[in-house]
């Protein structure tokens, strides 16, 4: 299988999130101002920078995502400033859900998460899937561990 990439619409989340954040980072400068330790432009640029940086970041972390599934692992291609690479031996799957939080069925998207054996919080998430696309991954990712754990078995 060849690399797969997100779908377009997980950028309309990451942009909110960004917008979001924008707006709780610049908060602070607004309230100098209105403490009257700021100048009137200060909340504006820091509004507008924090908004270009977050806006740009989604975008770039977009371009980077992919996942690939193949007879052994998962694998997994992200990160913008420190890019991750990450293997799934598929024996060490131990389950897999989709999720759909409330931002994400906003915009008809889905995430797939899946839980390893191993350390505490050894799980990995692809966001940014159809419903249906992260049913799919979830039922194709069970089926390849448990054949992977029955060639795995002593």
């Amino acid at each position: 299988m060849t690399a797969q990439r997100l779908h377009p619409r997980v950028r309309v989340v990451w942009v909110l999130r960004a917008v979001l954040a924008a707006a709780i980072l610049a908060a602070p400068v607004a309230g100098a101002h209105y403490l009257g330790y700021a100048p009137r432009w200060a909340p504006v640029v820091a509004g507008a920078v924090l908004l270009a940086l977050g806006v740009v970041h989604a975008l770039l972390r977009y371009r980077r995502w992919s996942y690939e599934i193949r007879e052994d692992a998962l694998y997994l291609d992200r990160g913008v400033i420190t890019q991750v690479r990450t293997t799934v031996p598929l024996v060490r799957i131990q389950h897999v859900d989709s999720r759909r939080g409330p931002v994400e069925r906003g915009v008809g998207l889905a995430s797939c998460v899946v839980y390893t054996a191993g350390s505490r919080g050894a799980d990995v998430r692809i966001p940014g899937l159809t419903p249906d696309g992260a049913s799919d991954l979830r039922e194709e990712l069970k089926r390849l561990a448990i054949r992977a754990d029955g060639e795995d078995a002593v």
